[in-house]
């Protein structure tokens, strides 16, 4: 049976809290691989007199959490999810290193190959299809097309909070606009900007994997010459202003720079953002208003929220 590997960069301290994430959200399994677990060689007691010294050598510095997940028909939301709920513990405490994800299969199969199986074209809004590179499909008249290769963790469209900012950019362009998108990962949301009609789309993302695979989809879907991918932090690094700023990440994020992003969105411009579970709802909205924001619209899919306001 073939399997999905999913491997979580931590550290001893959040080793057991990222182990208990993956279980509860449906991996078959885990193990912590952290060199603290294996003592010295060089200070022998018992059975560990006879232990290679060489093991601790090659020894990852992190702290690896292992997972498997079935490869069907779930695994691109679970991914998804994941990611979003790494993000979330990362922004939430210290301590726990990166929480990086990566992906493989365990009979080392190429990671697109498992996406193959699974990943089929779908619409991530009205009009607007995403579909893998390697899949035929013949889009209604009108409607609008990105194809795409997943990157691991950066994103396939496939998540619900993708799927409202999708929407909610397809109701508010109309032709002309300026767009940020504030941690593009696969760069989904900026190239949808683009073929709705935006003249100017900035993606930026902190992440430099992110930024790699954003700009390979932006090049393949042909928008180069709309959309700017860039490597950094919105706040610090650039001053750029848009119309209508997009932001798909995680609730405490968007409460802790809601007022400083104002200064990158002009006078009655929007401000779109999901990566919202339901129970913080209240926290974003309050945050917003707080910031200054008139709230024009909330959106629900399943666990999932996403605000349109106007600054």
């Amino acid at each position: 049976m073939e399997w999905v590997e999913l491997i979580v960069h931590t550290t001893t301290e959040g080793s057991d809290e990222v182990s208990s994430l993956l279980m509860d959200g449906g991996a078959a399994g885990t193990m912590i691989e952290d060199r603290a677990d294996i003592p010295d060689p060089n200070k022998p007691h018992g059975i560990w007199e006879i232990i290679d010294p060489k093991l601790l050598e090659n020894m990852p510095e992190d702290v690896l959490v292992h997972a498997w997940l079935e490869p069907d028909e779930r695994l691109p939301v679970r991914l998804e999810q994941f990611r979003l709920q790494l993000e979330k513990l990362k922004a939430s405490t210290d301590g726990f290193g990166s929480l990086s994800m990566d992906c493989q299969s365990v009979n080392d199969e190429q990671w697109k190959d498992v996406w193959k199986k699974y990943y089929k074209p779908f619409y991530a809004c009205d009009h607007l299809a995403i579909k893998p590179t390697w899949e035929a499909f013949s889009p209604a008249p009108g409607d609008r097309v990105i194809e795409i290769d997943p990157g691991m963790a950066f994103g396939s469209g496939t998540h619900e909070t993708t799927g409202m900012c999708m929407s909610l950019l397809y109701e508010v362009i109309h032709g002309g606009e300026s767009v940020i998108d504030v941690g593009t990962g696969s760069g989904i949301l900026a190239i949808g900007a683009a073929l709705f009609g935006a003249s100017r789309v900035l993606a930026i993302d902190i992440d430099p994997d992110a930024v790699r695979v954003a700009a390979q989809n932006v090049a393949h879907n042909k928008v180069g010459q709309t959309v700017t991918v860039q490597q950094g932090d919105l706040l610090k690094q650039t001053d750029a202003v848009c119309d209508i700023c997009v932001a798909n990440i995680i609730s405490d994020i968007i409460i802790m720079f809601a007022g400083a992003l104002r200064d990158h969105i002009v006078e009655n411009g929007l401000f779109i953002c999901s990566g919202i579970v339901r129970e913080r709802g209240p926290e974003v909205r309050e945050a917003l208003l707080k910031a200054g924001y008139t709230i024009r619209k909330e959106v629900q899919r399943g666990e999932w929220l996403a605000f349109l306001s106007e600054r």
